[in-house]
């Protein structure tokens, strides 16, 4: 398997390199060289296999020979050993829980996937290893349980000050060991670019083996096509094929690695990218101009990015042809007064409890059902995080049915460790250099 980078299609590399040095210098991306469409024999029989058959085969057509098989069929096995189930709210309506996993969010796929990836190709007597990861909400959880222990491996997670729930910051912050936390006094696009900054700094790669855990590492995104192929084959069981994704969509790895599954030969109609008042891409879909602006505070936190990373990807996959784009990507987006009524609604309706995330992908479904008039397909959306991560949404017979799970009771006693920073560059760098 090549990769090349978004910037330079002559500058190719491997897939270890690529998984160990996340960006390239030149600031591009890396994307898969070629794209090969999956056997049309798996689609037809897909809703006979598992998740990790499913994960497998996806994983192993795609690196074509990086990892060998049997070593890839263990990776899988031991990274992607939860569910991610597609739950019936009506006869056309279905929701995919991606919340089953350590960290009770989509990024586990990722995250797990990723470091197990890492762990394969270090190498003994290799110097440390230092991932430097930004999160606007979920990311950080999962890339702290997914790398917690694991030897020759630092983890630094920067988190924007005061704008993440009490549940994701102490899935950050007390974990100890490798992990280690820091309070940026600014937005989720603050942190994202001092993480970039770092990458292309010449003093800190030459101390340290930098990698990231974010949705820029091209191993975060391939794992997370997984779920899209397996929640098509529960739906084939069904008798349903004519499908929708809405996709809650932040720095839009999530929909990204959707459309590379739709490149792979998933047979999808659509794909909604729903977003929260940080509508660059659907301003840009409207209008034709890409404009970045500034994040802004939501309730769907994780969501609050102005400068999504990963639509350099995505239009790379369109050959940066922004109306075949659209033919295949709708996007919409809403504000949090939208989003605390629609999960009272959901809620009203169907007796299920959604993040504030997964309520803006189930409101931009019922708007391009109207808009396009179409009421035949199966609509699919994302479910990203779970509920109790969000205690600060919910009311009343919405609250008190939020079941918490084991694993957020233990943290709720445990003490928080993190470092405060600004946002600007030097001290984020002297930080790392001082260890």
């Amino acid at each position: 398997m090549k990769l090349y980078s978004t910037n330079n299609p002559d500058l190719t590399v491997d897939f270890k390199e690529a998984v160990f040095n996340s960006m390239p210098q030149d600031k591009g991306l890396y994307m898969p060289d070629t794209i090969k469409p999956l056997d049309p024999e798996f689609f037809e029989n897909i809703e006979m296999c598992s998740l990790e058959q499913i994960a497998f085969t996806v994983a192993n057509h795609i690196l074509d020979g990086a990892i060998p098989a049997d070593d890839l069929k263990s990776i899988v096995a031991d990274a992607i050993n939860f569910p991610a189930p597609v739950v019936k709210l009506d006869d056309d309506t279905y929701v995919l829980e991606l919340f089953h996993g350590p960290s009770l969010a989509f990024k586990d796929f990722g995250a797990r996937f990723m470091s197990r990836v890492m762990g394969y190709f270090m190498e003994e007597g290799e110097k440390m290893l230092n991932v430097l990861v930004a999160t606007s909400g979920d990311t950080g959880g999962a890339v702290a349980l997914g790398f917690l222990g694991v030897e020759n491996t630092q983890v630094t997670i920067l988190y924007p000050k005061g704008k993440v729930s009490l549940i994701q910051e102490l899935q950050l912050t007390t974990n100890g060991q490798n992990i280690r936390a820091v309070e940026v006094n600014g937005t989720f696009d603050d942190c994202q670019a001092l993480v970039k900054q770092a990458f292309t700094d010449k003093d800190l790669n030459e101390k340290f083996r930098l990698t990231s855990a974010n949705s820029i590492n091209i191993a975060r995104l391939i794992p997370q096509t997984f779920y899209y192929f397996n929640a098509y084959a529960q739906l084939k069981r069904q008798g349903k094929t004519d499908i929708i994704f809405s996709v809650p969509s932040g720095n839009f790895g999530n929909i990204g690695a959707g459309l590379l599954a739709w490149k792979l030969g998933l047979p999808v109609k659509q794909f909604i990218a729903a977003t929260n008042i940080n509508d660059t891409v659907p301003q840009f879909l409207e209008t034709g101009v890409y404009a970045p602006k500034p994040s802004v505070a939501t309730l769907s936190n994780a969501m609050d990015v102005g400068n999504p990373s990963n639509w350099v990807r995505i239009m790379n996959l369109f050959n940066d042809d922004a109306d075949s784009l659209k033919e295949v990507v709708t996007a919409y987006s809403y504000d949090d007064g939208q989003t605390a009524d629609a999960v009272n609604v959901i809620f009203e309706d169907y007796q299920y409890v959604v993040c504030p995330h997964t309520a803006i992908a189930w409101m931009a479904i019922g708007q391009y059902r109207y808009d396009s008039r179409d009421n035949i397909s199966t609509a699919v959306f994302l479910s990203t995080a779970h509920p109790c991560k969000f205690p600060d949404v919910y009311e009343g017979k919405i609250k008190d049915s939020v079941v918490i799970p084991d694993q957020v009771e233990e943290l709720l006693g445990k003490p928080k460790q993190s470092v405060e920073l600004g946002a600007d560059f030097e001290a984020f760098k002297n930080y790392l250099l001082e260890g």
